[in-house]
């Protein structure tokens, strides 16, 4: 006699979305989420490996001026930073530029991960609202997760870390979508206030109760 079997499909892997203000941890919430079978797509990381290809000096070079290259003839992140969040024509010329090559990297990332079977793939995308009308990387997150962190800690965390000035955080994030829509449309939220065994405990949390391997 003999017996059949019959391989079930995987289920697709979760998608999950991190969202949070400048400096509130959302980088490391998103390595909690990822764990060790998951994946992380990092725009952030995408956009400075973009910022780096000689296609891209060669525009910033035209479009700027040799002013925001360094002596390497590379980006100069700090001098193009002082430059578009002085001017906001001069951020919506560079952003025209970045994102498109930063979205096709993280749709393509996204379409690899799923054929891999990293679950789950988190999307620490920094502008994930923002610009959802042209990425659409919104609606393929299965939940999203909203980083709360004081914005006393966030801006001396961003002085200590990034060596920007005190308030840049809260000027930069003006041009943002408000932080209480954010966590508004979030279903977890997780308080990066109390340490990292509070902040671990809490991620477990939220992965037990959608099945996530933690």
């Amino acid at each position: 006699m003999s017996t059949e079997t019959s391989d079930c499909p995987s289920p697709p892997p979760a998608v999950i979305g991190v969202l949070g203000g400048i400096a509130s941890g959302k980088s490391y919430v998103a390595e909690l989420l990822a764990g060790s079978e998951g994946l992380v797509l990092n725009a952030d990381t995408i956009a400075r490996e973009v910022l780096l290809t000689p296609e891209t000096s060669t525009w910033l070079a035209n479009s700027f001026g040799p002013q925001v290259l360094g002596v390497d003839g590379r980006a100069n992140r700090e001098a193009l930073g002082a430059l578009v969040f002085s001017d906001s024509g001069a951020r919506e010329k560079l952003e025209g530029w970045i994102l498109p090559v930063v979205r096709e990297r993280l749709r393509a990332g996204l379409a690899e991960a799923r054929t891999t079977g990293s679950s789950p793939i988190v999307l620490d995308v920094p502008l994930l609202l923002e610009h959802e009308a042209d990425h659409g990387l919104t609606k393929e997150c299965d939940f999203l997760v909203y980083i709360e962190t004081d914005a006393e800690d966030r801006d001396r965390r961003a002085q200590e870390r990034r060596g920007w000035s005190a308030g840049e955080v809260a000027r930069r994030e003006r041009a943002q979508i408000p932080l209480e829509e954010k966590k508004a449309r979030a279903q977890y939220v997780v308080e990066n206030r109390a340490g990292i065994a509070e902040l671990q405990a809490r991620v477990s949390e939220i992965l037990e109760a959608e099945n996530l391997p933690h």
